[in-house]
């Protein structure tokens, strides 16, 4: 069976390198499942959790970023990923914790604000998975 490679890269460098038969990820038009041959894309992914079947299926949070995809490699950048079981649950709390405060401070960037909680609530529910 033919496999993809994927690289998934963020600001502090390679994240990861691997091969998988899918790629299961949370696009701006909703969920999308990546097989090999898979015609050319390059899609935003949103705040969200992301699969790849690779010898067993692992389970990421993905804090948004870009998807390439082309001639059975991906490349996905991303300014921050972590695996399930990596995810720190007394940090994911205390960021959501933080980004909760400052949504009810008026001086706060709500925007901001809104994004963090987004990105602690999801890194909460991929480890609950």
């Amino acid at each position: 069976m033919k496999k993809i490679e994927v690289k998934i890269l963020t600001p502090g460098g390679l994240y990861k390198e691997t091969m998988a038969s899918i790629i299961n990820v949370i696009s701006e038009d909703g969920q999308r499942g990546i097989l090999p041959e898979h015609m050319p894309l390059v899609m935003i992914l949103t705040i969200g959790k992301m699969e790849l079947e690779e010898e067993r299926r692992e389970t990421y949070a993905v804090a948004g970023g870009m998807l390439y995809f082309s001639d059975n490699k991906c490349t996905i950048l991303t300014p921050a990923i972590e695996k399930k079981g990596d995810i720190d649950i007394a940090r994911a709390t205390k960021a959501k914790e933080r980004a909760e405060g400052h949504l009810k401070d008026p001086n706060s960037d709500l925007k901001r604000a809104k994004l963090a909680l987004e990105r602690a609530l999801n890194r909460l529910n991929v480890h609950s998975l």
